[in-house]
C-alpha cells in the first residue's frame, strides 16, 4: 500500500491504462511503451513526489523513480492490470527473437504460475502412495479416497487449469480458456466410447480411431484429455487468434458476449474434430520417441540428465523438457526421462555442506547455512548462485555427482511417476502403482551417492582463497566501528568522464545521486566495495550494491542498454549475494554492444547520496578496477 497513490496518479498522467501498449521496469525507471505519448502529462510527473524525472527515448516513455523501482512497478502492474510483455513485439532492436526462445518463453509462462499447486498436489498423492505402500492405509478407506482425489484433482483436470494460464500468456479472455479445457474434460463425451462404434478411420494403421458421434456429419475421433498438456494449449492458442479476429469485426456494442460465443463455437469443435487427435497423437509418438532414446542406454541418459540438468536450470533450458515430462506421465503413466536430474540438487546440498564445515569465512559460512537448509528441500539457488556457481570448482564437482547418481538412477530404471515435490519432498514421486520397488530403492541409492560423493570431493578439495580468507572468525570484528569515510574503488577499467557527460538526464542532471562516469576499456564489472548486491536485472546491464556501510553505489552499463535484453551481458553473481571488494561482478562484450548502437559510458552513482555530508570524485583522467574512484564522506 506504501506506493499505492504514487501508482495511481503515475497511471492517470500517463494517459490512463489505455494509452498503454506494454509496461517493464529496470533498475531505475518504469519503461511504458505508449500508444499516444502526446496524451502524457510529462511535466506534471516531473514534478510529481516520487518520480525523479520522465525521460522519452527509443520510442519508450521512461518514469525515473529510483532503487525502489521494482516496489512501484508492482503497484503500477496491480492497479492498472499490466503485464510485463504483451508479447505482441517479437523484435528487439530489429532482430527477430529466436523460434526457440519463444517457445521457452511460452513454456514457462504457461507452467510457471501451476508449478507451485502442481508440486503440492503431486507430493500429497506420493505421501498417500507411501502410506499405502508401508500399509498405514488401505486403498479402500475413506482417508485414502479423499487423499487421492485431493492428489489427483489438478492433474485430472489438467486442461482447465491449463487453458487459464495458456490464455493469460496469449493474452486472451481467460474464461474462453478455462472454457476449451472443461469441454476437453466433459464426462459425458468420455462416456459416449461404450457401445459399437459407427465405423472406423484408419483401420489398421497406428492412428486407428472407431468413431461413436459425428458433428454436422463430420466424424469425431474422441480422446481422453484428462491429464492432457499439448492439445489445450494449441487449443487456446489457436482460440486466441480467433478472439483478436471476432474483436475487429463484431461492433463493441455487443462485444462483450458474441465474441466468446463466436470463439468457442469455432475453437471447440475445431478442437475436437482436428486440433485434439493431432496434438494427441504427436504426444504419443513423443512418449514413444523419448522412450526409444532413454532404453538406448538408461545409464548414459540418466548421467548427461544429471550432469546437465544445474545448468539447464541456469539458462532456463529445462522448461523445454517439462512438457516432455508431463506428457510421459499422461501417455504412459510414468516418466523415466528426467528421474536421472533427481540427484542434482542433494549433489549441490552435499557440496554445499562441506564449504559449511571447511570454510572460516564468516560470510561464505553464514551465507552457506540457509544454502543448504534450503537444498535439503530442492531449492538449489541459493546455493547455485551464491556459492558454488561463482567458484566455478563447487559447481562443477556438483555436477559430476550429479552425473554419477544419474547414472546409478538409469541402471535401477528409476520412473517418476507423479510430478511432486523437490528435494526430500520428492522421493514419494517414485513409488509406482504396485508399491516400492528395484527402481524406487535405485533412486534413493543414487540421491544418497550424489550427496555423499558432491560433499566427499568438496571437503578434501576446499581451500578457502585469497579473496574469501580476508574475514576470518578469529578475525572478524566484535563491534561495529563507525568509520568517518569510506572510499570506493573503481568497478571498472577506462578513462573518467564527469556525470553531466552522460547523454541520459536522469544521470547528467544528478538527479539519481552524485557520481561520475567511465568510458570502459575492459568489458568487466568488479565489485568496489565489501556488501551485498542488492539488484541485479535479468538483463544484466545494471546493478546496485550496498556497502557493510550502508553506502548504496548504482553501475548502469550504457545508456538504453536494457533494451539487448541481457545480450552481450554475462552476470557472474546474483542478487541478494554478499560480495567482496575486487570480486568480478559482470563482463560484457564492449564491440558488440557498440556495434548494435549503444554507447557504453557507465555511469557510477551513489544513489542515496543525501544521507552523507559530501560525495568526492577522484580527480584522475585514467583509472583501474582497483583503485580509488569515489571518497564518501560519512
Amino acid at each position: 500500500m506504501k506506493y499505492e497513490q504514487l501508482a495511481k496518479d503515475i497511471i492517470h498522467n500517463i494517459g490512463g491504462r489505455d494509452n498503454v501498449n506494454s509496461l517493464t521496469h529496470c533498475i531505475t525507471r518504469l519503461r511504458f511503451k505508449l500508444k499516444d505519448e502526446s496524451k502524457a502529462n510529462t511535466d506534471v510527473l516531473k514534478n510529481m513526489d516520487g518520480v525523479v524525472t520522465v525521460i522519452q527515448s527509443g520510442g519508450q516513455y521512461q518514469v525515473v523513480i529510483g532503487n525502489h523501482v521494482p516496489d512501484v512497478y508492482a503497484e503500477v502492474s496491480t492497479i492498472g492490470g499490466f503485464q510485463a510483455d504483451t508479447g505482441q513485439d517479437d523484435t528487439s532492436n530489429g532482430e527477430k527473437v529466436s523460434l526457440f526462445n519463444r517457445f521457452i518463453d511460452m513454456i514457462s509462462g504457461v507452467f510457471t504460475p501451476i508449478l507451485g499447486v502442481l508440486c503440492a498436489t503431486g507430493m500429497i498423492k506420493g505421501f498417500t502412495a507411501l502410506l499405502v505402500a508401508l500399509h498405514v492405509l488401505t486403498t479402500e478407506s475413506g482417508t485414502y479416497q479423499i487423499l487421492n482425489a485431493l492428489g489427483d484433482c489438478l492433474f485430472y483436470f489438467f486442461p482447465i487449469f491449463l487453458g487459464y494460464t495458456a490464455a493469460k500468456k496469449f493474452n486472451a479472455n481467460i474464461f474462453i480458456g478455462m472454457a476449451i479445457g472443461a469441454t476437453l474434460v466433459y464426462p459425458t463425451l468420455s462416456g459416449l466410447t461404450a457401445g459399437d462404434p459407427l465405423y472406423t478411420l484408419f483401420a489398421g494403421t497406428l492412428f486407428e480411431s472407431p468413431i461413436h458421434i459425428t458433428f454436422l456429419g463430420i466424424p469425431v475421433i474422441l480422446m481422453t484429455y484428462s491429464s492432457s498438456v499439448i492439445p489445450i494449449i494449441l487449443a487456446t492458442y489457436v482460440g486466441s487468434k480467433l478472439e483478436v479476429f471476432f474483436k475487429k469485426i463484431i461492433p463493441s456494442v455487443v462485444r462483450t458476449f458474441l465474441v466468446p460465443f463466436c470463439t468457442l463455437l469455432v475453437i471447440v469443435p475445431l478442437t475436437l474434430l482436428i486440433i485434439g487427435p493431432i496434438a494427441t497423437w504427436a504426444g504419443q509418438l513423443l512418449g514413444a520417441g523419448t522412450l526409444f532414446v532413454y532404453n538406448l542406454s538408461p545409464i548414459i541418459e540418466g548421467m548427461l540428465i544429471g550432469a546437465f540438468w544445474q545448468v539447464f536450470v541456469i539458462f532456463g533450458l529445462h522448461w523445454g523438457l517439462v512438457p516432455i515430462v508431463i506428457n510421459n506421465l499422461t501417455v504412459m503413466k510414468f516418466d523415466p526421462v528426467l528421474a536421472g536430474m533427481f540427484g542434482a540438487s542433494f549433489a549441490q546440498t552435499g557440496v554445499v555442506l562441506a564449504i559449511l564445515l571447511k570454510t572460516k569465512n564468516v560470510k561464505l559460512k553464514s551465507l552457506s547455512i540457509p544454502a543448504f537448509i534450503s537444498g535439503i528441500f530442492g531449492v538449489t539457488e541459493p546455493a547455485i548462485y551464491g556459492i558454488t556457481l561463482p567458484r566455478k570448482k563447487p559447481f562443477i564437482i556438483s555436477c559430476i555427482a550429479a552425473a554419477v547418481g544419474g547414472g546409478i538412477i538409469g541402471f535401477a530404471g528409476t520412473k517418476a511417476y507423479i510430478l511432486g515435490g523437490l528435494g526430500i519432498f520428492g522421493i514419494p514421486s517414485y513409488i509406482g502403482p504396485s508399491g516400492i520397488d528395484a527402481g524406487f530403492y535405485g533412486m534413493l541409492i543414487g540421491i544418497g551417492v550424489s550427496f555423499i560423493l558432491g560433499f566427499a570431493i568438496m571437503y578434501a578439495m576446499f581451500q578457502d582463497d585469497k579473496e574469501t580468507a580476508k574475514v576470518t572468525e578469529s578475525q572478524a570484528p566484535k563491534t561495529t566501528i563507525k568509520i568517518a569515510q569510506e572510499t570506493i574503488a573503481s568497478p571498472l577499467q577506462g578513462t573518467i568522464l564527469p556525470l553531466s557527460a552522460v547523454e541520459d538526464e536522469a544521470f547528467s542532471s544528478g538527479a539519481l545521486g552524485k557520481g561520475i562516469a567511465i568510458e570502459p576499456s575492459e568489458g568487466k564489472v568488479y565489485s568496489p566495495v565489501d556488501g551485498v548486491l542488492t539488484s541485479m536485472l535479468s538483463s544484466g546491464h545494471a546493478l546496485g550494491i550496498t556497502s557493510d556501510h550502508g553506502v548504496d553505489i548504482l553501475i548502469h552499463v550504457g545508456q538504453d542498454t536494457v533494451k539487448l535484453k541481457g545480450k552481450h551481458f554475462t552476470p557472474k553473481v546474483k542478487q541478494g549475494d554478499i560480495v567482496t571488494k575486487g570480486q568480478l561482478l559482470m563482463e560484457f562484450d564492449i564491440e558488440a554492444i557498440k556495434a548494435a548502437g549503444y554507447i557504453v559510458t557507465t555511469p557510477v552513482i551513489i544513489s542515496n547520496t543525501a544521507n552523507f555530508q559530501d560525495v568526492v570524485q577522484t580527480d584522475k583522467q585514467a583509472i583501474h578496477f582497483k583503485e580509488d574512484l569515489i571518497t564518501v564522506l560519512i
